[in-house]
């Protein structure tokens, strides 16, 4: 993107946000934090169904990262319900409001998840594989189409399907390293379901790429080129961290104890690929897991 551009972020203070927003800042564009305080500005309330910009009119590109954190908390019903419709409500507020403004971003990348290709076992999967089943299949495909209307006002639409986030500052990985760490790390059940992965410096810099490649619509996936078993993510982790991973944890056990939430995000075997991103001349900078996770874990909080 040449020159400053002002640009709008939700979910700024998560993993992804806090990361992005420093690069963003770094190289010399405004960016702007969309919270939920009334009365600072830029502000949003998606039950009310409001979007406040204050002063900021002009916004260049959308970046909406906003919604349920999936993994804390038992699915009960009225999780389930949050985790839908923090995605989808708030999606269509942003798509809808942009859509109507008349300076209009000339990008929006609201975000999803692997999670729409749902359980494929070992099959390889791509952008134009069909969707799965399961919740967060559905999820991710209501979310994705309520963007719907920022599509059709013109705005150039790209959704991040993300796989496993890797950072020692949060994520699954940060959850990871202290039983790991005392030696009690080991296999999810049997460990063969695949897991697509990708470090949260690759995470950043796709994005950067996403922003400058205009040849780049709808879903995108942002995993690394080379996904592994569980088992080999296991061995790998236990390798780096120089700590035996032998203990595995029974799937009923889980399963006991986290329901659906363990069949949809622990054992589900989901193994993607990053076609587009490829094609459009992306360049990994951490493409093999044990690259990826020496480099984090070196870094530790500079990550």
């Amino acid at each position: 993107m040449a020159g400053e551009r002002t640009i709008l972020i939700s979910g700024a203070s998560g993993l992804i946000g806090q990361a992005l927003a420093g690069a963003l800042v770094g190289q010399g564009h405004r960016v702007l934090a969309l919270g939920r305080q009334k009365g600072n500005a830029p502000y949003w309330n998606i039950e009310e169904g409001v979007v406040s910009l204050g002063a900021d009119k002009e916004i260049d590109v959308v970046i909406h990262l906003a919604g349920e954190n999936v993994a804390q908390g038992y699915w009960t019903a009225k999780k389930k319900e949050r985790i839908l419709q923090s995605r989808v409500e708030g999606t269509r507020l942003l798509a809808e409001f942009f859509a109507g403004t008349p300076h209009k971003p000339h990008l929006m990348i609201s975000a999803s998840a692997i999670g729409f290709y749902g359980e494929r076992g070992e099959e390889k999967l791509e952008e134009q594989s069909r969707k799965g089943t399961g919740f967060l299949a559905d999820v991710a495909q209501a979310w994705e189409e309520a963007a719907l209307s920022a599509r059709e006002a013109g705005i150039r639409v790209v959704h991040p399907r993300f796989g496993m986030v890797l950072s020692p500052e949060g994520g699954a990985l940060n959850k990871m390293l202290p039983p790991f760490t005392k030696g009690l790390g080991g296999t999810l059940g049997n460990g063969k379901q695949y897991m697509s992965w990708i470090s949260i410096h690759d995470v950043v810099q796709a994005i950067l790429h996403i922003m400058e490649h205009e040849e780049l619509e709808g879903a995108v996936n942002l995993v690394a080129p080379h996904p592994v078993t569980n088992r080999q993510f296991t061995k790998e982790l236990g390798q780096v961290i120089h700590r035996p991973a032998f203990l595995p944890v029974p799937k009923f056990f889980l399963s006991l104890f986290l329901g659906e939430m363990a069949k949809e995000l622990l054992f589900a075997s989901t193994r993607v690929y990053p076609r587009r991103l490829q094609e459009s001349g992306y360049v990994f900078a951490e493409p093999d897991l044990t690259t990826a996770l020496q480099t984090l874990l070196a870094l530790g909080s500079d990550a």
